[in-house]
């Protein structure tokens, strides 16, 4: 267990904590039960969390955060000639120094995530050089913790924050968002829905058109509407092509969402089904059945991982069909 300096029976210095776990989306996602679990230990920490600024919606779902800090690397990226970046790094920078941290944990173990653990005040700690992607970031850190490679990423956050704070990994997983099913003027009342993730960020991990059609039709038999949310203008006319063809009052391409909106439309479905894409996760982080369908990516250390039914479907070369996918999720429905 962590020790604080400076602790007493009778006055007992806040635990301060702060989480290093910079992208991307489902990256995020799957360090959500690490903030669960320290509360369960340290009920009274104060834990903040670095996260970049596009899916710092992700930790403010959970209650156990206190403090989002978002870094914007990927905007900086593109703008290094600019001044106004170099304004906003010094910034952080001194917002990170000016803090005081008991523990300092960088889950992600790559380079750009070391590189701002690295200007945190307090002790910092990530994987050992053996347990670590990017064996360099381990520079950056005080102390080193083995991490099984072969665990599901999800796992290797839980045990890098349990061995960093002295604690046994809990028995219980719990990605800690309670987040209360959407109500919107599009979306009908009393309605049995899935929710169908069609888009991705790389072509080779879309799952056919088609596929989508038929299983649409499927799922329609059994009397539940497709929900198709859809991000880019190229994501919302994918999904606006598959509800056309599956016909009104069977189907909705949903309005352009935000997060937190995502995920209390995942919290109200019958069902969540969605290709290699974070948002997938989000559905199982949400605690609905969850299907995610692989097509050009080995799903084995980083599926979707729920108490909950989930599942995972294809892999590398090998996509599923929509009856496998319907059979995997017909005992759900």
């Amino acid at each position: 267990m962590v020790a604080i300096v400076g602790a007493t029976a009778t006055s007992r210095p806040t635990l301060r904590i702060l989480l290093v776990k910079t992208s991307s989306l489902g990256d995020v996602v799957h360090n959500l039960p690490v903030v669960s679990d320290l509360r369960r230990q340290f009920p009274d920490a104060h834990i903040d969390w670095l996260v970049e600024e596009s899916f710092a919606a992700i930790p403010r779902l959970h209650a156990g955060v206190n403090t989002v800090i978002p870094v914007a690397l990927r905007r900086w990226r593109k703008q290094l000639l600019q001044n106004q970046t170099w304004q906003q790094l010094k910034t952080l920078k001194r917002q990170l120094q000016a803090a005081h941290y008991d523990l300092v944990i960088d889950t992600q173990g790559l380079v750009k995530s070391a590189f701002f653990t690295g200007w945190a005040n307090g002790t910092k700690h990530g994987y050992a050089r053996n347990s670590i992607r990017e064996p360099l970031a381990a520079l950056a850190y005080d102390q080193h913790h083995p991490v099984s490679k072969v665990l599901h990423a999800v796992e290797r956050n839980r045990q890098l924050v349990a061995a960093a704070c002295g604690y046994t990994v809990p028995g219980t997983l719990d990605y800690g968002i309670s987040a209360t099913p959407l109500i919107a003027p599009w979306l009908p009342e009393s309605r049995p829905y899935a929710v169908l993730l069609t888009a991705t960020s790389r072509d080779d991990k879309l799952w056919p058109e088609q596929h989508w059609i038929t299983l649409g039709k499927q799922l329609n038999a059994r009397g539940l509407l497709c929900i198709l949310p859809g991000g880019s203008g190229l994501e919302r006319e994918r999904a606006a092509r598959i509800a056309s063809v599956l016909g009104d009052g069977h189907a909705i391409a949903s309005p352009s969402l935000d997060i937190a909106t995502l995920a209390q439309l995942m919290a109200g479905a019958r069902a969540v089904i969605g290709v290699d894409t974070g948002l997938t996760h989000l559905g199982a982080a949400v605690g609905r059945p969850t299907i995610a369908i692989f097509c050009a990516t080995d799903p084995g250390l980083t599926g979707v991982h729920a108490p909950q039914p989930v599942l995972n479907l294809g892999g590398i070369g090998q996509a599923p069909t929509p009856d496998a996918v319907m059979q995997a999720c017909a005992n759900w429905l």
